[in-house]
């Protein structure tokens, strides 16, 4: 049955309900409604200007009406009289398709279809800078390997800790946090579940941290590439697919290569497969283009892919695989929408499974210093503008979401990039004014 919300507000003294939905550029948008209200929005919904978001919309078209799943409720952990839902966006009466929580469902429908449900877990990095932009917060964070370095983490200890306990009482099992390879930057992980389970948590660990850290008076960012002597930062997916009812993985298999089934090669084949042509939805920015194809680091590595390959325990590859039963999706960043990054891979692996695709070879090298000597290695695109036609003219995708939906993104994409090219730089003056 329906989770009553106006008895849940009573029962646990909610004064206020934060009702929200992520757009396709993955801006959490909310309204707050007093809990005298949540009865009559759990029936019939919020109502947003769809235009007034990231979706491609009009002035003239009606109501977006975003209808709440009360399973999602979150109660702030910092302000406990106000909880959380996302929602499913509808107009006119039906879903909304091109919202991208519905892009994950019906991705998710698909898969179960063919008896699968598909089992992901995030590794989220951030930054944590001052509340200007202008640097990282911990002016004594200045090592050139900070990563895991105790007294760092340590100093954030109140930042990292308030994050974590909330996760504890969310009941996420969160299982460790740390100082990661850049200075100012930070994971924190929990554990793994079905894939919209780990989006919508997704959706809520990004606004959850930006708000601790304002209350600390720091600011997290989740910028793919905030500086350009440091790494920047991923959002590295864990994968695995399960049978129907989620008790037994379908990827493991103890005689196999690296302990995975075939299943696991042929949903693997089709990440491989489609990787460039998500990469405007799982790089989805201008900046992240100075990720995957970053130069080294002060650190001394990028730990970002450039090329299309996998391996496997080895972490200079866009896939890896880590153990039995799971392969780690390395080329996704923080700014990535956390519903498009699930629902691409749904997407590409059952395109791999039901074309039977074959991944190549396992390289079993490291990329970073031996990946010229690999001729046939396809490389993932320069920038947003080349991603974005790669999206366009991908047929895969295009069956998989539907023409209108990627005509949508695309149109929007393209706005973004149409945008930046408006925009003029100090680099191009100083090289171009004596011309």
């Amino acid at each position: 049955m329906t989770k009553d919300l106006a008895k849940i507000a009573r029962d646990k003294k909610i004064k206020y309900f934060l009702v929200s939905f992520v757009d396709l550029f993955g801006v959490l948008r909310a309204k707050l409604a007093p809990a005298a209200a949540i009865e009559g929005m759990q029936k019939d919904g919020a109502g947003f200007a769809a235009f007034a978001a990231h979706l491609d919309s009009t002035p003239a078209d009606p109501d977006m009406l975003v209808l709440p799943d009360a399973d999602t409720l979150t109660i702030l952990p910092w302000k406990p009289e106000v909880a959380w839902l996302t929602g499913d966006p509808y107009m006119g009466g039906k879903p909304l398709e091109q919202a991208p929580r519905w892009m994950l469902k019906r991705q998710i429908e698909k898969a179960a279809k063919l008896g699968y449900t598909v089992k992901t877990g995030v590794e989220a990095e951030y930054f944590l800078i001052n509340p200007d932009g202008s640097g990282i917060a911990d002016a004594l964070d200045t090592a050139s390997k900070p990563c895991y370095d105790q007294s760092a983490l340590m100093r954030r200890y109140d930042v990292v800790a308030e994050i974590c306990d909330a996760m504890l009482g969310f009941g996420w099992e969160p299982y460790q946090n740390d100082h990661e390879d850049a200075n100012g930057q930070f994971e924190m992980n929990w554990k793994y579940a079905e894939a919209m389970l780990t989006a919508d948590r997704h959706v809520f660990f990004k606004y959850m941290t930006k708000a601790v850290a304002e209350k600390h008076g720091l600011r997290a960012t989740f910028m793919p590439k905030p500086f350009m002597n440091l790494t920047g930062s991923g959002c590295h997916a864990h994968v695995s697919v399960w049978n129907k009812d989620g008790s037994k993985n379908l990827f493991h298999d103890a005689k196999g290569e690296l302990g995975l089934s075939g299943l696991a090669y042929a949903f693997l084949g089709g990440v491989v497969h489609n990787a460039a042509s998500l990469c405007s939805m799982w790089n989805p920015t201008i900046n992240s283009y100075k990720r995957i194809n970053a130069p080294r680091t002060i650190s001394g590595a990028s730990w970002s892919p450039n090329t299309i390959t996998y391996g496997g325990n080895n972490r200079t590859h866009m896939v890896r695989i880590p153990g039995p039963g799971r392969f780690e999706l390395r080329l996704m960043d923080g700014a990535a929408n956390p519903y498009l990054i699930q629902a691409g891979i749904i997407a590409a692996g059952l395109d791999g499974v039901q074309n039977k695709r074959d991944p190549g070879e396992r390289l079993d090298i490291d990329m970073y210093t031996d990946g010229h000597k690999v001729k046939k290695a396809r490389k993932l695109p320069l920038n947003l503008l080349d991603a974005i036609r790669l999206t366009d003219n991908s047929d895969v995708l295009r069956k998989a979401f539907g023409d209108a939906i990627i005509d949508s993104y695309i149109k929007l994409k393209m706005r973004e990039w149409d945008e930046y090219c408006a925009h003029l730089t100090q680099w191009e003056r100083d090289r171009s004014l004596d011309c």
